[in-house]
């Protein structure tokens, strides 16, 4: 069977170069052939080997059915030959073009004089495991239009291959998707595994080949910044709020460049942005026309930092509120011993920072600049500007997972079995090690140790001591809560009442208590959050007046900028537009930075994110 068809096949190849048929015409001859035998071709079987070979025939006709669905641009190519080689695995089709009269390039005039003839090679897509390379058989012809630049050119095949190019448009176009999907380095490791092998400079070229969308003038504009490389270099990043669709990114967040490309682009009604002076500036300066919204979620973060530079003074009040006992439902209870700490070094740090900070106001009450104190004291113009937010010493913040250890999700059993009656450390580590425990044996017995102390520290005292002859030690307990750290308090504030528990309430009620400053920090700062939530513009100049009448100079400090941009923040509380479209596209221009490991220059990172999936 398979001399029969390679010899049928040899025949149809040997009628196709003497004759010069092209398929069509061969097929019809054929089909006459049949008829005149009196032969019937089978109904074929989709997917099936007897439509490739059947009664003597009809495999021909079903396999260059086959075949021409295989081929790139089966109308302007006609397959005169190919070659299998096991060993790659590679199939090296022969074509040759079919084009009647092939147009110049350059003026578009038919061609009827033949010139010479040459072969292109080109690489095509695969075949299940199989690699397909193709021979293409081009003609080059003379242009007789006398004005044409060009006397002789090469016919272009526009459906199957770019001029000068080493790969089919259709592989091209699978590579391009590829590289836009992965990148570079990660996209060459994959073309290999899928019979595409391609180096990463080939991808990243073909993605730099890709032309961009459009550019469309949108009328509500998305404006915030993002990192190359965070606290050095930042760009900003605009989007179209209304279709949702990205817009460009610009290489910096200068004023000049946002009001330059706002220039370029007129029709901009409304600018919606953070409060970045740089954007109000550029927005006023491009689009004096356009609105200014601010966006309500970064009002609510300057809200968090202002009300974390209150609790940062109070600092004191914050570790008496933490350390409170909670309510123990009348029972006895005790908490173990926190871990030892080494109160002589922080000590020592505590008056270097001390000195630091008074040197720091000490010079700018002197009138010298941040840049100027910052070059005098040897210390970053951050630290500067850190000591400068607060009027009084802010004590450091405490690291937000003190106590926390790999006994977390086990403390509860622990003190289960330690209240009954367990005070066996290797008996406590096998039962643990039983329940899926991998930490160590050392880290159970110190903190089994602080359980014992804690109990030891109790029963001394004499109120307690009878509670002790009768073998009736108090109760161990080890609330498990997060540290109160002057950003947690913040964003305690922050917090809707509905997601708070009832020791969220507990502790704000607490908070509130512990010193005047704080009650007044919290009254102001909820009723901030009652406007912006409810959406109640009437309600933003009475607050700006109680703000700046406070005795708290954050609060005064917040109130005097808002003030300067009243209408960015009246726009804010009244139109519906926030900058949550332009966040989302952030976080995926972030994971395409990454995934290029942050060497991508800013003309592959802005292609990549403009024509992203």
């Amino acid at each position: 069977m398979a001399g029969y068809i390679e010899r049928i096949a040899g025949e149809i190849a040997g009628l196709i170069a003497r004759e010069g048929l092209d398929y069509l015409q061969t097929k019809a001859v054929f089909k006459a052939a049949r008829q005149k035998a009196g032969l019937v071709a089978p109904k074929p079987r989709r997917g099936s080997w007897p439509v490739l070979v059947n009664r003597r025939a009809g495999p021909i006709f079903w396999a260059m059915d086959l075949l021409s669905c295989l081929l790139p641009g089966p109308a302007d190519l006609r397959l005169v030959g190919w070659t299998i080689d096991p060993a790659q695995p590679t199939v090296t089709l022969t074509l040759i073009s079919q084009q009647l009269t092939p147009d110049c390039p350059v003026c578009a005039m038919p061609a009827h004089r033949l010139h010479s003839r040459y072969e292109r090679r080109a690489a095509d897509l695969p075949w299940s495991d199989w690699t397909v390379r193709l021979v293409l058989g081009v003609r080059k012809l003379f242009c007789d239009n006398a004005a044409c630049p060009r006397r002789i050119f090469t016919e272009r095949l526009p459906t199957v291959i770019a001029p000068w190019a080493r790969k089919t448009r259709r592989l091209s176009k699978r590579l391009t998707t590829l590289a836009m999907a992965l990148g570079g380095s990660a996209g060459a490791r994959l073309s290999r595994d899928i019979g595409m092998p391609a180096a990463r400079n080939t991808l990243l070229r073909l993605i730099r080949g890709t032309p961009l969308p459009p550019a469309l003038t949108p009328t509500v504009l998305g404006v915030d910044d993002w990192a190359f490389r965070k606290r050095h270099t930042y760009g900003t990043v605009l989007i179209d709020l209304v279709q949702r669709r990205r817009v460009t990114l610009l290489p910096d967040r200068e004023a000049g460049t946002l009001a330059q490309w706002l220039t370029e682009h007129p029709g901009i009604t409304t600018v919606v942005r953070d409060r970045s002076g740089a954007y109000a500036d550029g927005a006023r300066r491009g689009a004096p026309q356009a609105e200014q919204v601010a966006d309500r979620f970064h009002l609510m973060q300057n809200l968090a930092e202002v009300l974390e530079t209150v609790f940062t003074t109070h600092a004191a009040e914050l570790r008496r509120v933490e350390q409170a006992p909670a309510d123990a439902n009348g029972i006895e209870t005790v908490r173990p011993v926190p871990p030892h700490r080494d109160t002589g070094t922080r000590a020592k740090a505590t008056e270097r920072r001390l000195a630091q900070w008074r040197q720091v106001w000490a010079l700018h009450r002197d009138g010298w600049s941040r840049e100027a104190i910052a070059g005098h004291l040897g210390i970053g113009r951050s630290t500067v500007g850190r000591h400068l937010r607060h009027d009084t010493f802010p004590e450091r913040q405490g690291r937000s997972d003190v106590g926390r250890s790999r006994l977390d999700p086990w403390k509860p059993f622990i003190l289960e079995r330690w209240n009954a009656g367990c005070r066996h450390s290797r008996r406590l580590f096998r039962e643990l090690q039983g329940r899926g425990y991998r930490g160590s044996y050392p880290t159970l017995a110190r903190y089994t140790q602080r359980l014992r102390q804690a109990q030891d520290d109790s029963v001394r005292q004499p109120s307690r001591r009878r509670s002790v002859r009768g073998r009736n030690r108090p109760l161990l307990r080890d609330p498990q809560r997060r540290p109160l750290t002057p950003r947690t308090a913040a964003w305690l504030v922050l917090r809707r009442a509905k997601n708070r528990s009832a020791m969220d309430d507990e502790q704000l009620n607490r908070l509130r208590a512990a010193h005047p400053a704080l009650t007044e920090a919290i009254s102001l700062a909820e009723a901030f959050i009652a406007m912006i939530r409810t959406r109640a513009p009437e309600r933003l100049d009475p607050w700006l007046t109680q703000a700046q009448d406070s005795a708290l100079p954050a609060f005064r400090n917040f109130a005097k900028k808002l003030d300067d941009e009243h209408a960015a923040i009246l726009a804010a509380v009244t139109l519906p537009w926030s900058t949550g479209q332009v966040e989302g596209q952030i976080n995926r221009l972030k994971m395409i930075k990454r995934q290029m490991f942050g060497r991508a220059g800013f003309d592959l990172l802005n292609r990549r994110f403009m024509l992203a999936a």
